[in-house]
């Protein structure tokens, strides 16, 4: 069984390109809005960030938390849930999501958090193609990712 996710989704972003808001109502998913009227106990999660050790199966037991925002936007809403232990998705995830920031950078190993969701259930043990039946890119980024992926 998959571990269960939070996703904190910060308020003010163009829902046209959340690729994870299509999924509430997703058994094992729960959404909170960003900023948080009251802090939940994070104290076992597993914060999906780029900057920290790769996750591993041996996470599996762990729930995740995502944030879900602009890269220009998720180190503010990291401090607000630190301290929280992160994992990162493990390097040679591709993404297929077509950026077009002309004034911010972003990681150039960043996914969008559809992705990094489908690809942190992957090196878990949980593949679940359901995850990326709202995405435009599902096929771009299943095809790019070939390698990566357990049998489903």
């Amino acid at each position: 069984m998959a571990p269960p996710v939070l996703i904190l989704v910060r308020r003010g972003e163009d829902p046209r390109k959340c690729t994870v808001r299509p999924l509430r109502g997703d058994p094992g998913l729960d959404f909170l809005p960003y900023p948080l009227r009251q802090r939940p106990d994070l104290s076992l999660h597993l914060l999906l960030a780029p900057d920290a050790p790769p996750l591993t199966p041996a996470d599996a037991g762990r729930p995740l938390l995502l944030l879900d925002a602009s890269w220009r936007h998720a180190a503010t809403m990291r401090r607000a849930v630190e301290p929280v232990e992160a994992r990162s998705i493990p390097p040679g995830w591709r993404t297929a999501y077509p950026r077009r920031s002309k004034i911010h950078d972003d990681p150039g190993t960043g996914l969008a958090t559809v992705e990094a969701l489908f690809a942190a259930l992957c090196t878990l043990g949980f593949r679940d193609d359901s995850l990326l039946r709202f995405y435009p890119w599902r096929d771009a980024f299943l095809d790019l990712n070939r390698d990566r992926l357990p049998p489903p």
